[in-house]
């Protein structure tokens, strides 16, 4: 049964494998900044799992629907998914656009053989801007043996409520449950199968080319750390905030670039704690104002000088703490021989 799963599934991708291979090169997201257009597809260990062949199979790519999707007869050509596997994993990303989703669909019509499908991300939401996985469950009942259709229905939109072109993409696909005797038992937890039970699962999905070694557990390839492979390491550390997104590569906060995120776009330094939010612009405390926070009314209350302080600033009582130099009620007396 698996041998011919894999066949029909390879004539498949033999049907896609012009329009897939060339756009590969399109991947993108490793840099400092998201490049291109929206991109979805299915990832290269998803298809070798379906055919032994390692390729990526693109359903969206840069902004425009494949047209073999837009094919009435596209679906009759899928192979039938078979009871070995029980996920999808899907790879997308908006680069430098902003899109949002909208899973409004995800059914089995025949709950019998087939639970709900169900997905490991909201079923709304924005689309990313670097490439992150999601993967589409498919629960057998575990009651019946069968083939169950399933639907997907996904659509995307502009940041204005434009739909992207193509969509809604509305798939119909085929799925077969087994219910084998003898039940040679269940697998452990955490671990795929019957019968051989040693293919481990993650959940998120490892992330950047790690591997799930055992449940729950990633081995993330050099330049990589985290539960899930879903942080990078840097040899020295981001500054201002950045964020260390791969072997020393910082992602910098706004107002804020360089290597280290070490530059700071105010020519004037933020003071008193302040943040560059862009080109001189700072985000002050409380307790600071001021076009580079640096004047300073920190008090546990509010301001009490009736009239403002000239050369110093307010304090609770009512008084005005002098800058040196001045003196007076208000701080509006010069002395010449300071």
């Amino acid at each position: 049964m698996q041998w011919a799963a894999a066949a029909l599934v390879s004539a498949a991708i033999a049907l896609l494998l012009d329009t897939a291979a060339a756009r590969n090169h399109h991947r993108s997201g490793n840099g400092h900044k998201p490049t291109g257009d929206i991109s979805l597809w299915i990832d290269q260990q998803q298809i070798k799992m379906f055919s032994g062949v390692e390729m990526e199979i693109f359903a969206i790519t840069e902004g425009r629907v494949l047209p073999y999707l837009l094919d009435p007869e596209f679906e009759s050509k899928l192979p039938i998914i078979p009871s070995e596997v029980t996920y999808v994993n899907f790879t997308w990303k908006s680069g430098v656009k902003k899109y949002y989703y909208n899973f409004y669909r995800l059914k089995s019509f025949d709950e019998t053989i087939l639970k709900t499908p169900y997905i490991t991300i909201k079923t709304q939401g924005r689309v990313p801007k670097r490439p992150k996985e999601f993967s589409v469950l498919l629960p057998c009942s575990g009651n019946n043996s069968g083939i169950a259709q399933l639907g997907i229905g996904l659509m995307i939109e502009s940041r204005k409520g434009k739909p992207l072109n193509g969509t809604p993409l509305r798939l119909n696909l085929r799925k077969e449950c087994a219910v084998r005797e003898p039940n040679p038992g269940p697998c452990p937890d955490g671990y795929l199968g019957p019968p051989h039970c040693k293919k481990a699962l993650c959940y998120p999905n490892c992330m950047n080319g790690g591997n799930c070694t055992a449940p729950g557990i990633c081995s993330c390839p050099p330049g990589f750390q985290g539960p899930y492979c879903e942080g990078g390491i840097c040899a020295e550390k981001c500054l201002n905030g950045g964020k260390c997104i791969q072997k020393d590569t910082c992602e910098c906060p706004k107002g804020y670039f360089g290597l280290r995120c070490e530059f700071s776009k105010c020519v004037i330094p933020c003071l008193n704690g302040g943040k560059c939010k862009g080109n001189n612009v700072c985000r002050c405390p409380t307790g600071f104002k001021g076009d580079h926070c640096e004047i300073g009314r920190r008090s546990p209350q509010r301001s009490a000088c009736t009239r403002a302080c000239r050369n110093g600033t307010c304090q609770p009582d009512n008084t005005c703490l002098c800058e040196p130099g001045w003196f007076g009620k208000l701080c509006n007396k010069n002395k010449p021989w300071a």
